[in-house]
């Protein structure tokens, strides 16, 4: 190509960025942000119908009928081989790529001001105090579910986690059950190592006259981690529903949304170390101060809530301090529906971010190809001096 040819390519290019900043500034500047997010809510989509769609069939054919003009008119009198001819067709490829994109410019503005309102960091540093909170934010016939709320999701203090034991102390059609919960530990140790101190561990066991089979049964579970043996096992019996510093609300371990890319046991269990100072370690007002975050939260959501901070704070502490009081009455009315769904909307919206959607994907490439090939054809059609 010569000079010419190449610098018109390039004012081209540039002309095309303008367009596409411009935009990506309408993006930026149209969008509601953070309060309209609605489950609904994804980057735009070509709709054929809306002013962003029109303009762009506007601005696009317009550009690509000036740009066709003067390029047969002003650079379409070399006689080009195969070599150039490819470059010319690049850079036609890429100048209709640009020209029928401006769209995902415009999704780029929208997601610039979402992130200017809301940055990662601070997004998940509200998924940590809600997840932290989680357990308090139940509707209130939640708490009497078995599956939500039981000793065996306790993840803190030691001796948790338990494991629940069942026996059936007498048989029959009213069989007498007898619960009882252990706690959980594990050996980690090189298995050449537990081999032989298992051997010896079993001499010692037949001389005092030890019942090595309850020790066995005691193991939940033992596997081998490349040259490591780990074996888990129920140790010393723990009693829940006597302890002063356990209550239901530390019962559930389930998280409000996991924070992207983190260990999912890791953020349960330091949920559950931090849920656990809030009521046994911190002063009252810590919890009180917590609650009021997250009122600011659920408020900068665009959430509806009927929550007093206060007032759930006085709940909480009732329910901690009447470990048999059934749990009825506890004062965390908010729409968490609504909290549920726009979080799970903006975890696409920052991690599965669709700038082109894929309803529209094939026609999408479909045009850009076609519009490159009618450029390429009508550039050479129109070249005085034919191609050799």
């Amino acid at each position: 190509m010569n000079k010419n040819l190449k610098r018109y390519f390039v004012k081209s290019v540039i002309v095309l960025a303008l367009i596409h900043l411009a935009y990506f500034l309408y993006g930026y500047f149209t969008f509601n942000g953070l309060k309209s997010i609605t489950i609904y809510t994804e980057f735009y989509r070509f709709k054929f119908y809306d002013d962003v769609s029109i303009s762009h069939f506007f601005v696009s054919g317009l550009f690509l009928l000036f740009f066709l003009i003067f390029l047969i008119r002003n650079h379409s009198r070399e006689n080009y081989k195969g070599g150039n001819l490819i470059k010319v067709s690049v850079c036609l490829l890429f100048i209709s790529f640009l020209t029928f994109s401006f769209f995902v410019s415009y999704s780029f503005g929208m997601n610039a001001k979402l992130k200017s309102e809301l940055s990662e960091n601070a997004f998940n540093k509200d998924k940590k105090l809600l997840n932290v909170l989680n357990p308090f934010l139940y509707g209130y016939t939640s708490y009497s579910s078995e599956k939500l709320f039981n000793y065996e999701n306790i993840l803190f203090p030691k001796p948790y986690p338990v494991i629940k034991q069942e026996d059936t102390i007498e048989p029959g059609e009213y069989p007498i059950i007898e619960t009882n919960y252990y706690g959980i530990d594990t050996i980690r140790a090189l298995t050449s190592t537990f081999d032989k101190t298992t051997s010896k561990a079993d001499s010692i066991f037949d001389i005092i006259g030890f019942d090595k089979e309850e020790l066995h049964k005691r193991v939940i579970s033992k596997k081998s981690i490349g040259d490591t043996t780990e074996i888990i096992f129920k140790s010393v019996p723990v009693h829940p529903e006597h302890d002063e510093e356990i209550c239901i609300f530390l019962e559930n371990k389930s998280l409000f949304n996991p924070v992207h890319g983190d260990s999912i046991d890791k953020q349960q269990y330091k949920a559950a170390v931090d849920r656990y100072n809030l009521l046994y370690k911190s002063k009252k007002d810590s919890l009180l101060y917590t609650f009021q975050q997250l009122d600011t939260l659920l408020k900068k959501y665009n959430v509806e809530t009927n929550l007093i901070p206060k007032l759930l704070t006085q709940d909480v502490y009732r329910y901690r301090n009447n470990h048999d009081k059934s749990l009825n009455g506890i004062r965390n009315n908010f729409d968490r529906k609504a909290l549920a769904e726009k979080l799970k909307t903006l975890d696409q919206l920052f991690y599965e971010p669709n700038y082109l959607h894929p309803t529209i994907i094939a026609i999408y490439f479909a045009v850009i190809i076609a519009v490159w090939i009618v450029l390429f054809l009508l550039y050479i059609l129109f070249n005085k001096k034919k191609v050799q």
